[in-house]
């Protein structure tokens, strides 16, 4: 065999083992979501898992996830803001936990849209409380200054879209081709490594790690991480800020001090956009604080939502 024919079959190698990596992780089929805790809502981009909590006809409150970690992130909150007298509603976003894998860039409009369709099969008007979480954070943010009064109380954890532009330098994992190539080859190895790496004694979920390091082989969930980075992570939350700020919508922001992913320094720069917002910073958090800081959280949730009582 000459070795232009080697050279051949092994670039054709390398240029197939993302698709080759991706069909040897688990799809998320009916089965699995039937399965799922929750419901599934027939949605028209796909099937959504979601679920509610506490006491039917009461305020509702909807809970956005971030990047990497499904709705499961909310268990405490999700359980502190139905005992405050909440209805809440938590879900996957798509790419994520039980949810679908539509295809499609993963845009703000993409996500605006899923939450749309759930809260128009649900039923859901308003005034409602959003608590978005990271990038979930940043997609509440775009939906309050889209809905206007139909947000009244807006809690902001460790919100993206504030430091756009800031980031210096080559970044492989979410260039074009290299990243799509690194992402569903090298992705899930990379995250479970930062699991261990990072690995806490989570007060919440005794299992967090198993079950994220679980998402990475879970056929969809790479590919969605590395679209909503581009097409959501790059994005700025400023006019959207502003405008919220103009109609007065009621914002909690909550950081962690020791935030390297959402780096609390930010404060500054939602203060100069949204100088009405309100500001909880939780000493010794990192980004995984609704997990290693549920207690600080509720008290944040505490002394903010019972001042702006929801009717």
């Amino acid at each position: 065999m000459s070795f232009g024919v080697v050279a051949l079959a092994a670039v054709a190698l390398l240029l197939a083992l993302p698709f080759i990596a991706e069909l040897f992780r688990a799809p998320m089929t009916a089965a699995r979501q039937s399965r799922a805790p929750g419901r599934i809502a027939d949605l028209p981009m796909g099937a959504t898992h979601y679920t509610w909590s506490g006491p039917e006809g009461a305020p509702v409150a909807v809970c956005i996830h971030g990047l990497s970690t499904p709705s499961y992130v909310f268990a405490a909150t999700e359980r502190h803001l139905a005992g405050m007298g909440f209805r809440v509603l938590t879900f996957d976003l798509y790419g994520r936990g039980y949810s679908d894998r539509p295809r499609g860039a993963q845009t703000l409009d993409f996500f605006l849209q899923q939450l749309r369709d759930l809260l128009r099969h649900q039923k859901v008007g308003g005034p409602l409380v959003l608590v978005g979480f990271s990038l979930g954070a940043q997609i509440a943010i775009a939906f309050a200054s889209e809905e206007g009064p139909r947000v009244r109380d807006l809690v902001l954890v460790a919100p993206a879209g504030l430091n756009v532009g800031k980031q210096n330098g080559f970044d492989p994992w979410t260039a074009p081709l290299i990243g799509d190539w690194l992402t569903r080859v090298a992705g899930g190895w990379m995250l479970r490594r930062e699991l261990i790496e990072h690995k806490v004694n989570a007060t919440v979920i005794p299992d967090l790690e198993d079950r994220q390091a679980a998402e990475t082989r879970t056929r969809g969930f790479l590919p969605a991480l590395l679209s909503s980075r581009r097409h959501v992570l790059t994005t700025s939350s400023a006019e959207d800020l502003r405008h919220i700020h103009h109609i007065r919508t009621r914002t909690l922001a909550i950081w962690g001090t020791l935030d390297p992913v959402v780096p609390s320094s930010l404060m500054g720069r939602l203060a100069e956009l949204h100088p009405d917002a309100h500001h909880v910073q939780i000493s010794g958090a990192a980004h995984n604080l609704l997990q290693t800081h549920p207690t600080q959280v509720a008290q944040a949730l505490d002394g903010f939502l019972t001042r702006n009582t929801v009717t």
